[in-house]
């Protein structure tokens, strides 16, 4: 288990190179707004393979997985599989050659999954209508254990149940984070906090890091605290093409490249080749698509400020013990309780 107060900052590389290993159940933490493409990027170029990967609204993070021949097997909500079975992507195309394997859940099946492994549950009641679907019929490399059904030991009803998602890593990027990987979002949340709280590890990439009192000042706002968090790594526009609130919109320019590019293996190729393994890093990306299609491209992506209203967080104070070490209440010190407790034969080693 890591530490509150650990400087955990490293590169992209230092953080997939230490905690994702080959053979690992990954989860993309990012639903529908913003994916951690950076991270997803480092993962492909560091050639990592045989991925059971958990994504509940597989965009182009998952199909760059896939391209880059790092899924073996996939357990998902939603892939846009744009152009069908004709005109799809690697998804589409791995799935015609045999060479993953998918199980397929409602949103609801799949968040209960990530909600049971954050709470500590082996498994989640769920609703039972799915039953009557393709979903519980169809099952692939989950066998009986993509559903199952039990007895409620309370009124003997047959009872639903998802089993529980603890994937080995989690990747997600958030707004900002401090040195020790306090995680700050604000947004649709989703299934974001569940699915990061539910894995083993978690490596947390960020449009900025900032100092712990800028997180102290929103408590709120952290939905990954350090203690849980293995890695952080600054990352400005490191979600791109996607979007993060209140830093930058999505690229719908680059976005269309990559899903035209993604119909044909040869095509999505020479994507990968320059856009991913051909960039280093994520600094080096962003300096490519400046040098190719002009800062201006960027610059009317970035948000335009829209704060909230400031919330006071002020108490008359924060302990119970003053600034002269004497408890509040009772106008004594530590020392002072301890041996009236003791006298009273009310202290226990």
């Amino acid at each position: 288990m890591t530490q509150n107060n650990e400087n955990k900052v490293m590169s992209g590389r230092e953080a997939v190179s230490s905690f994702v290993h080959d053979g690992d159940e990954l989860i993309i933490g990012n639903y529908t707004v913003g994916t951690c493409t950076e991270l997803v990027f480092e993962i492909c170029r560091q050639q990592k393979e045989n991925f059971t990967l958990y994504s509940q609204s597989g965009i182009l993070d998952v199909d760059i997985l896939v391209n880059a021949g790092c899924v073996d097997r996939l357990v998902t909500t939603y892939v846009m599989r744009s152009g069908g079975k004709t005109g799809g992507g690697a998804v589409e195309r791995a799935l015609q050659d045999g060479s993953i394997e998918m199980e397929d859940y409602t949103n609801f099946n799949y968040n209960a999954r990530l909600a049971a492994g954050m709470h500590g549950f082996t498994f989640m009641p769920v609703l039972e209508g799915v039953m009557k679907t393709d979903l519980f019929k169809k099952r692939s490399f989950m066998g009986k254990d993509k559903y199952r059904v039990i007895e409620c030991p309370y009124t003997g009803k047959k009872v639903l149940t998802v089993p529980a998602a603890n994937p080995d890593v989690c990747i997600v990027h958030v707004q900002r984070a401090d040195k020790y990987g306090n995680a700050q979002y604000w947004g649709a949340l989703g299934s974001v906090a569940a699915a990061a709280l539910c894995s083993d590890r978690i490596i947390v990439s960020c449009e900025e890091i900032v100092d712990h009192d800028v997180i102290k000042r929103s408590p709120n706002f952290t939905i990954i605290p350090a203690f849980r968090v293995n890695a952080v790594v600054e990352a400005p526009w490191g979600v791109h093409p996607t979007e993060v609130l209140g830093y930058y919109n999505r690229d719908l320019f680059f976005y269309g490249m990559f899903t035209n590019a993604n119909t044909r293996a040869d095509k999505v190729k020479e994507w990968m080749d320059e856009w991913v393994y051909g960039c280093p890093d994520r600094e080096t990306y962003i300096n490519h698509y400046i040098n190719k299609y002009g800062s201006g491209m960027l610059d009317r992506l970035r948000a335009k400020p829209f704060y909230s209203a400031p919330a006071n967080y002020g108490a008359a104070f924060t302990s119970a013990w003053d600034e002269k070490g004497k408890e509040r209440s009772m106008g004594i010190t530590l020392d002072e309780m301890e041996k009236l407790l003791d006298e009273r034969g009310m202290l226990y080693e």
